[in-house]
C-alpha cells in the first residue's frame, strides 16, 4: 500500500504511484524462496559425483561447468535476495578461491531452517543471535580439529589440490595439473616479515585449444600474446637481456597546433631526415644498454621497427600493463618510463626469448628466468569448453595451495568437518538455553546439509550415511570420518587423501551465516517502479506531428 488514510477517510500518498511493497511474513517468504532457489540450483553440483550445468547466455555462448562461482556469474539474477546469495559466492571465490558451492547451499539451508522457526513464532532477532553464537562455536571447533601441516610438504599440498579439483571434469589429468599448481605457487611465494605470502595474481594463465590436458605446462617466465613486430627480427634469443619500456618509440605530436612553412624541397628533406635521426637515436639508446629484447607498452613507429630489426632486437609492442608488471617480477628488470634513463641495470634476464606458434596464434615466450617471482601456465585441451573448465580447475587448485602455503592449517573433507561441527554445536545449544537454543540446533542441522548432499549426489541413502557419521563422530578420533562417495560408505578422510584448507571452511561458514542473518532481518521490501522506456523515435515525432504520426 503506497498511502495512508486520515480519520476523515482522506488518502495521504507517501510512495510514488506504481511502487510495490511487501511487508512482514510475505516479504520474508519471498526473500527466503528466492535465496533457496539459487541454493537449489547449485546443490546437485557438490562433490566428485556432482552434475554439471549447461548455461547459454543471450549471445548463444555455452558454458558447461559445476563451479559454483562460474554458474552464478553466468546466471542473470533479478531478485535482490537472490543477488545477495550470488555475492556470497563471489566473496568466497575472491577470498579463498574454493568452497563457493558449500557456502551457497549452507546459506540456503540456514534460511530453510529459519523459516521453520519463524512459523513457530520465534522472532528473527533471536534466530540471528543464535546463529551468531553457533558460528562462533563452529570456528572454535575448527581450530581444535584443524591440523598444522608443513607448507612445503608436497604430498599434503597435492592432496589439497586434487580435492579441490575432484568435482571438475579434468579426469585423469588431476595429478598433472596438481603438480603444476604446486610448482607455480612455490615459485611465486615470498617471505614478508614473519609470514609467507602467495599471491596467485602473479600467476599468468594462458588458454589455447589444441593437444590435450596433459600438454598443459608451467613456464618459468611469462607468455606475451603478441607477435614480433617486424619480419626481419630474429625469432629466438638465448641468455636474453630484456628492456621493459612504458614510453612510445614515436616522434611525439605537439599538443598545440603548429604551422611549419617550407619554401623549397631541401627544407622538406631536412625535416624528414630530422625525424628519422630522432628515431634512430632512440634505437641506438636501446642498443647501447645491451638489450637484445624490447617489450614496449606503447606504440612503435614503422621506421623505428626497421632500425630495431637492423640491430637484431626482438620487439613486441602494446604489451598489456598487467603482463609488463609480471615480466618485471619474472625477469628482475625495471619498467622504464623515459628512454634517456634506460641503462644496463634496468634490464631483465631470461634464458630464452622465442616466438612460437601455438594453435593459430604466434606468441612470444620469455622463459627459463633465474628466480621468477611471476610465472605462466599454458593450458591446453582439445575442446574450447574443456580449456575453460581446466582453467577453472586450475584456479581452484592454485587458490587452495596458496591458502595452505599462507595459513598451514588443514581439515578433513568429505563432510567430516561439518559433521564434527554439528556434534560440537548441539550440546552447546542446551548450555545456552532459551529460545536461542532452537536457532543453535537449527544451525547444527543446517551444516549437515554438506555430507547429506554429497551422499545424495552419489546416489547413496542420505539418512543412512548421516546416521553412520553421527555414530562415528561420537567415538574418540572420529572427527576425520566423512563420506567416501566412490565406495558408498564412511571412511577416514585423511587416509583417503581428502583434505581441505581450514581457511576455506572458515570463510564459507562466516559468509553463509552473514547473508542468512541479513535476509532474516528484512521485514519490508519497497520496490520503486522502473522508468518507462520512451516509445517511438527519440525526441518525439518529427515536425511536431501528433500521436498518430
Amino acid at each position: 500500500m503506497a498511502y495512508l488514510t486520515t480519520q476523515a477517510g482522506q488518502p495521504v500518498i507517501i510512495l510514488k504511484e506504481g511502487t510495490a511493497r511487501a511487508r512482514g511474513r510475505e516479504a520474508r517468504r519471498n526473500n527466503f524462496m528466492a535465496a533457496r532457489v539459487v541454493a537449489e540450483v547449485l546443490r546437485t553440483t557438490l562433490g566428485p559425483r556432482g552434475m554439471d550445468k549447461m548455461l547459454i547466455d543471450s549471445l548463444g555462448d555455452i558454458t558447461i561447468t559445476n563451479d559454483g562461482a562460474a554458474i552464478l556469474d553466468e546466471i542473470d539474477v533479478e531478485h535482490p535476495a537472490a543477488k545477495m546469495i550470488v555475492e556470497v559466492a563471489k566473496t568466497q571465490d575472491d577470498e579463498v578461491g574454493d568452497g563457493t558451492t558449500t557456502a551457497v547451499i549452507f546459506a540456503g539451508e540456514l534460511l530453510r531452517r529459519a523459516e521453520e522457526l519463524l512459523n513457530q513464532n520465534i522472532h528473527p532477532t533471536v534466530i540471528v543471535s543464535g546463529y551468531r553464537k553457533a558460528v562462533q562455536k563452529a570456528l572454535e571447533t575448527l581450530d581444535k580439529i584443524g591440523k598444522t601441516t608443513d607448507s612445503k610438504d608436497r604430498e599434503t599440498l597435492k592432496k589439497v589440490a586434487k580435492t579441490a579439483m575432484a568435482s571438475k571434469a579434468v579426469g585423469t589429468a588431476r595429478n598433472h595439473l596438481a603438480e603444476i599448481a604446486i610448482d607455480a605457487v612455490m615459485q611465486i611465494a615470498e617471505q614478508r616479515g614473519d609470514r609467507q605470502v602467495a599471491d596467485i595474481d602473479n600467476i599468468q594463465i594462458v588458454k589455447k585449444e589444441g593437444k590435450s590436458l596433459f600438454d598443459t605446462e608451467l613456464i618459468s617466465g611469462i607468455i606475451i600474446d603478441k607477435e614480433v613486430v617486424h619480419p626481419g627480427m630474429p625469432k629466438r634469443v638465448e641468455k636474453a637481456k630484456i628492456a621493459l619500456l612504458d614510453c612510445p618509440l614515436e616522434v611525439e605530436k605537439t599538443e598545440f597546433n603548429a604551422e611549419i612553412r617550407i619554401q623549397d624541397p631541401t627544407q622538406m628533406k631536412a625535416f624528414l631526415d630530422k625525424e628519422t635521426r630522432m628515431l634512430k637515436e632512440m634505437v641506438e639508446k636501446i642498443s647501447a644498454s645491451g638489450a637484445k629484447v624490447l617489450l614496449c607498452q606503447k606504440g612503435i613507429d614503422d621506421l623505428a621497427q626497421h632500425f630495431l630489426a637492423k640491430s637484431g632486437i626482438i620487439t613486441a609492442r602494446r604489451v598489456k600493463e598487467s603482463d609488463m608488471e609480471k615480466l618485471a617480477r619474472a625477469t628482475g628488470g625495471s619498467i622504464v618510463t623515459n628512454l634517456d634513463d634506460l641503462s644496463n641495470r634496468d634490464l631483465g634476464r631470461a634464458g630464452i626469448v622465442e616466438e612460437r606458434k601455438v594453435g593459430d596464434d604466434k606468441m612470444i615466450f620469455v622463459e627459463k628466468c633465474q628466480h621468477p617471482k611471476s610465472v605462466a601456465i599454458l593450458i591446453r585441451a582439445g575442446l574450447e569448453r574443456m580449456v575453460d573448465e581446466a582453467e577453472r580447475a586450475m584456479h581452484d587448485a592454485l587458490s587452495v595451495v596458496a591458502n595452505v602455503v599462507e595459513d598451514n592449517r588443514v581439515v578433513a573433507g568429505g563432510g567430516a568437518t561439518e559433521s564434527e561441527i554439528a556434534k560440537a554445536v548441539r550440546p552447546y545449544a542446551t548450555d545456552v538455553g532459551g529460545r536461542e537454543q532452537l536457532a543453535i540446533e537449527a544451525f547444527a542441522d543446517a551444516i549437515e546439509v554438506v555430507p547429506k548432499t554429497l551422499a545424495e549426489n552419489a546416489g547413496l541413502e542420505a539418512i543412512d550415511i548421516l546416521v553412520d557419521l553421527r555414530s562415528a563422530h561420537q567415538k574418540p578420533k572420529g572427527h576425520a570420518i566423512g563420506v567416501n562417495v566412490f565406495e558408498g560408505k564412511t571412511m577416514d578422510m585423511y587416509k583417503s587423501g581428502v583434505i581441505e584448507p581450514q581457511k576455506v571452511k572458515e570463510q564459507a561458514m562466516k559468509s553463509a551465516t552473514e547473508v542468512a542473518s541479513m535476509v532474516l532481518r528484512i521485514d519490508d521490501v519497497i520496490a520503486a517502479t522502473k522508468p518507462k522506456e520512451p516509445s517511438g523515435p527519440p525526441g518525439g515525432p518529427p515536425g511536431g506531428e501528433g500521436e498518430d504520426y
